[in-house]
């Protein structure tokens, strides 16, 4: 058998690899290493691991390496921590194959480990563009350090190449995140009101706003522009899933916090998971914020998005996606936008740049088809694109 490591580090990163996951624990060539780390073994966004245990994954390895609420502590000093935790792991690990997805910082010292170790990694979703964060920049990275490469649309797979990775290694299955769209099943209504301890009412929508890495000290300005946005429409119930663990993010949690005890219409988590979080999307009638999830998911399910700000500026957009500053008027009038039957009636049209087809089943059949052909050749050639004179 073959062992093929998943590394998750955030609630967000897991709902896009889990089907992923349960296909490589169920298939009889492959052996499952899923190892857990970063925020989802922080008890202040939610300690996660609790939502991978109820999946009943096995877990084969959880490397803390960040530090709880209170105690001081830099991007840089987390990503130290990672190179060497988890360089002490591969060292030992056996893992014939490393699958990391997206562009959050910690993945970098999570690869430069796996390459130093020459573990050869499959990368989801390189080839995208995300001027506003340092994303960017880690993505591409990522993208350089890997041996396969599975894209989320055909123009990131192009990228991927242009970036000089070898054509036969990039394969475009679509979007893990519209694949969850398409394969979960809702729960009730009336469940998920339950869950979430609020009615929905005739209107309502779910909200998460991330800090803007290249925006250094702009979080807790532009968090209050959103909230006092929110203000502006009273009758809508508003469901705010925490903000991530970069710089700023623990700022905005508290605000998020204070905003909620005040306010009889909103409610705030940690963590939804992956099932609740698409049932809410189901029923709500927009999403708000500068999460991907709006810019991914949000065209599948058929509501409008309201884009707000430079965090997800350069990727492909579906035309439901409405894009505004991050100024509490021009918030204001974007909602009031994605409320008007114009915007209703193009998000019903579900048009989605994202979406592909048995998108987790086609990847771990492709790394599968890799690891068990042989030997894996490490050495990359790097592949020029034909100049035109």
């Amino acid at each position: 058998m073959k062992r093929i490591g998943v590394v998750t580090a955030t609630r967000a990163e897991y709902g896009l690899l889990r089907r992923i996951i349960g296909e490589i624990n169920q298939d009889s060539e492959l052996e499952l290493q899923l190892i857990v780390t970063g925020t989802h073994l922080c008890r202040d966004f939610g300690y996660t691991v609790d939502e991978i245990e109820a999946d009943g994954f096995p877990i084969a390895s959880r490397i803390p390496i960040m530090q709880e609420i209170g105690e001081k502590e830099t991007v840089t000093d987390i990503m130290a921590k990672a190179m060497q935790q988890f360089g002490h792991f591969y060292e030992n690990s056996g893992t014939d194959l490393l699958i990391l997805l997206g562009d959050r910082y910690e993945l970098i010292p999570i690869a430069m480990a796996a390459v130093a170790y020459n573990i050869p990694i499959a990368h989801l979703n390189g080839g995208e563009i995300t001027e506003g964060a340092i994303d960017d920049t880690v993505r591409h990275c990522l993208t350089k350090m890997s041996y396969l490469h599975f894209t989320a649309c055909e123009e990131y797979a192009e990228r991927v190449i242009q970036l000089g990775e070898q054509p036969q290694r990039v394969f475009n299955y679509g979007d893990t995140g519209v694949e969850n769209i398409e394969k979960i099943v809702p729960i009730s209504k009336e469940e998920l009101e339950k869950r979430l301890s609020m009615h929905l009412g005739d209107e309502c929508a779910s909200v998460t706003f991330h800090p803007v890495t290249r925006e250094e000290g702009t979080a807790v300005e532009q968090v209050m522009e959103l909230l006092e946005a929110l203000d502006c429409f009273p009758q809508m119930r508003f469901i705010i899933t925490m903000a991530n663990a970069d710089e700023g993010g623990r700022e905005i949690n508290e605000l998020l916090l204070q905003y909620a005890e005040g306010h009889e219409n909103v409610r705030v988590f940690t963590s939804l998971g992956v099932n609740c979080y698409i049932s809410l999307l189901h029923y709500a009638d927009m999403i708000i914020g500068n999460s991907s999830s709006g810019i991914i998911e949000a065209p599948s399910i058929g509501i409008p998005t309201v884009n707000i700000g430079n965090r997800q500026r350069g990727r492909l957009q579906a035309k439901s996606v409405i894009n505004c500053n991050p100024v509490k008027e021009e918030i204001t009038a974007a909602i009031q936008r994605a409320k008007s039957e114009e915007m209703k009636q193009l998000a019903a049209q579900k048009l989605n740049p994202y979406a592909g087809g048995d998108t987790s089943h086609k990847i771990v059949e492709t790394i599968k088809s890799v690891v068990t052909a042989g030997e894996i050749e490490l050495m990359k050639r790097f592949y020029d694109l034909e100049r035109t004179e």
